[in-house]
């Protein structure tokens, strides 16, 4: 690929591995076209940030491309992951250690079934405090990160358009004194300024777990999906894996790893143009 064409506008589909964040995948690509075609201005942008501990497809928007991002960002989006019951943390996935503790013993598939049909359609949410969105003009993860517990996102209306439960493990307490489960812990490149690199990576092995599967339109909180559920099951709930697989019309078969930005960029792997 010319530089050319990179600034005549690229969608490059980003598999963004576990521990970045969505601007640290960006720099990587920036640096990668800046090291590889000399380019000491160009724009660079992407469509839909992902959590940290989130995997899954990224649209990193160059030249051009970065015009269509507003657009991009419309599409819906398509999300597997895993739930834990019976336990929350602050930030409602595993960058924290849990807090709190729940019954869950009530929790049977026909419950979840009957709660899961609530979060389909229009709903209402409140965004994670240890998140982007703003509150007075400041984002919210700056009252995080100073304890300032009077600070609340204020809620929104999101819509969910599927929400399928794909696996079901119920917990039992007979296994809390079980070697806790682990999680996936893999990083390229790791950058030890941030707390996301040093998440939980145990899950108590005695709690429910269930696998899930949303399709959702943009701005929607699949943390706070996560913790409302909790919430509505009496009991608490928080996200322990998070996958993008799709978003508007790109899917997570067309992506590249980061340490494939420059096969692609050669022609190796399958361009995706924007849209002109």
């Amino acid at each position: 690929m010319t530089a050319e064409e990179l600034l005549a506008g690229v969608v490059i589909p980003i598999d963004k591995p576990r521990q970045w964040t969505s601007f640290q995948a960006v720099n990587k690509v920036k640096a990668i076209i800046r090291n590889r075609y000399g380019l000491k201005k160009i724009k660079i942008g992407h469509a839909g940030t992902l959590d940290p501990l989130a995997t899954g497809l990224l649209l990193v928007c160059v030249g051009r491309a970065t015009k269509e991002i507003d657009r991009l960002q419309q599409g819906d989006k398509i999300y597997t992951g895993t739930m834990v019951l019976g336990a929350t943390t602050p930030c409602y996935d595993l960058e924290q250690p849990i807090d709190r503790h729940y019954p869950f013993e009530h929790i049977t598939p026909t419950l979840l079934d009957t709660v899961r049909q609530q979060f389909i359609g229009k709903i209402e949410q409140v965004p994670p405090i240890f998140s982007a969105v703003k509150i007075d003009g400041q984002r919210a993860y700056t009252y995080a990160r100073a304890d300032n517990t009077e600070a609340v996102p204020a809620s929104k209306q999101v819509h969910v358009a599927e929400f399928d439960i794909t696996a079901y493990r119920p917990g039992s307490m007979e296994t809390a004194g079980e070697a806790p489960q682990t999680t996936e812990n893999k990083q390229t490149e790791p950058n030890k300024l941030h707390r996301y690199n040093n998440p939980v990576n145990y899950i108590p092995a005695h709690l429910p777990q269930l696998d899930f599967r949303i399709r959702c339109g943009k701005g929607t909180y699949i943390r706070s999906i996560a913790r409302d559920i909790g919430i509505a099951l009496h009991s608490g709930a928080f996200l322990a894996a998070l996958r993008r697989e799709q978003a508007g019309d790109y899917n997570i078969q067309q992506s590249v790893a980061l340490e494939q930005v420059e096969a692609f960029l050669d022609g190796n792997e399958t361009i995706v143009k924007s849209e002109p």
